[in-house]
């Protein structure tokens, strides 16, 4: 008893304000009204748990499936010209402790034809035995589809859909016209070879499956006339410490090469998807911010019911701070219910999204993310504290806000007038 003599009047008043319609009917529904609000608020912060938890899981996926083609880190010589001792470059770059790999390549813009269809494309040429150190290309049932790259062929293995567009399969000629032109008695004319398409990949990202085709890295230079490959692709223990890496390589090789990370080679993207993300959070925060907002009526029609209420406490001697802090503490623990409520709701959607969708899907029979239009067929989702936190406390200020006008209208009640007609 000695522990609820010490509890302070207001809390207690308003946790018995915010119960009230229970046990009489005079108040139901401004308790009704208190529900409502406290359910909206719930709502609010679940949708934003589950919408950016979804975002996040799509951009992971995304990334990861980028990242199987584009390396974490590419250094080239800063001329533009071949590497001139690749064997030395490799040993120096395999020496930082967070590159796992590295492997030499060549990058150049060409056409590729097929009779009369004809298509802009971007030429890889990769070293066959290292490029699976760099690359998940080769992995799991594409692999050894990159080892049929023999120097001295001038074969090609293609994106699928780039395949597919062209209708080529694997066994069929192609050509490949370089804009490096030749000087002939006629003018200056593109360079072409007749080349044999050897084997497709996915990569799970359309851009790359329907515009890069790989080739041997000799054949590749001996085409775009290189002394030898233009750069090497490095692939990182951590590919969030690209960064740091990418800054340290540069200071180590000077001025001679250009580093550039994975970051900066998809940099459009990356900040396209961050200002979608920082929209959604903002719309989204207007759904919390509404039924926050909720609670000034609650508040309010409160007040107006509780005015003999307010003028007997303020004849007792309650201050006016007093009857401020107990509407103060009704609207807070609206809000600290309804976003705790909507934190356990957002993260268990958010964690157990990849059972609810497939139920989802079996019970209306539907395919929320059909395999033939999007990059993923299943629905990801990725809860990060860094976007949990903001959530929960955005939602917490927004319901103390909205209770600070009818609170202080509450503590300007005059006894007098509240009792003329009691």
């Amino acid at each position: 008893m000695a522990f609820f003599k010490n509890i302070p009047y207001e809390l207690v008043l308003g946790w018995r304000y915010t119960r009230a319609g229970r046990a009489t009917r005079r108040n139901g529904f401004i308790s009704f009204i208190s529900g409502v609000s406290m359910m909206g608020i719930g709502l609010g912060v679940a949708a934003l748990i589950i919408v950016l938890s979804v975002m996040n899981g799509f951009q992971k996926e995304v990334r990861d499936r980028m990242l199987g083609v584009v390396s974490h880190i590419e250094v080239y010589a800063a001329d533009g010209a071949a590497v001139a001792d690749l064997p030395a470059l490799l040993a120096r770059l395999k020496a930082h402790p967070q590159v796992l790999g590295a492997a030499p390549f060549i990058t150049a813009q060409a056409l590729l034809a097929r009779g009369e269809d004809m298509k802009g494309v971007l030429v890889r040429g990769i070293d066959p035995a290292l490029e699976p150190e760099v690359s998940d290309l080769s992995s799991d049932t594409q692999a050894g589809v990159l080892q049929r790259l023999k120097p001295g062929e001038f074969s090609l293995v293609l994106g699928r859909d780039l395949a597919n567009n062209l209708g080529l399969q694997s066994g069929d000629p192609v050509t490949l016209v370089s804009p490096s032109g030749q000087v002939t008695p006629a003018g200056v004319v593109p360079r072409m070879k007749q080349m044999g398409v050897v084997g497709t990949f996915s990569s799970g990202h359309y851009e790359y499956d329907s515009a890069l085709a790989l080739m041997q890295v000799e054949d590749a230079a001996r085409m775009f006339r290189l002394e030898g490959p233009s750069g090497v692709r490095l692939k990182l223990r951590d590919l969030h410490q690209a960064r740091e890496v990418a800054r340290d390589l540069q200071l180590d090789l000077g001025p001679s090469f250009f580093v550039r990370d994975w970051t900066q080679q998809n940099k459009t993207w990356f900040a396209a998807v961050q200002v979608e993300k920082r929209m959604m959070f903002i719309i989204l925060t207007l759904i919390v911010a509404v039924a926050a907002f909720n609670l000034v009526s609650t508040l309010v029609m409160t007040v107006t019911d509780k005015r003999a209420d307010i003028a007997i406490l303020r004849t007792l001697g309650a201050s006016p701070r007093s009857i401020m802090g107990i509407f103060v503490v009704q609207g807070a623990t609206v809000g600290v219910i309804g976003t705790v409520s909507g934190l356990a709701l957002g993260l268990l959607v958010a964690f157990n999204i990849d059972v609810i969708v497939p139920a989802l899907e079996t019970l209306f029979n539907a395919s929320f993310l059909p395999r033939d239009i999007y990059l993923i067929s299943r629905m990801p989702s990725e809860p990060l504290a860094r976007d949990i936190l903001p959530v929960a406390i955005i939602s917490l200020v927004l319901a103390f806000v909205a209770t600070l006008y009818p609170s202080w209208r509450a503590s300007q009640v005059n006894p007098a007038e509240a009792l003329r007609y009691e």
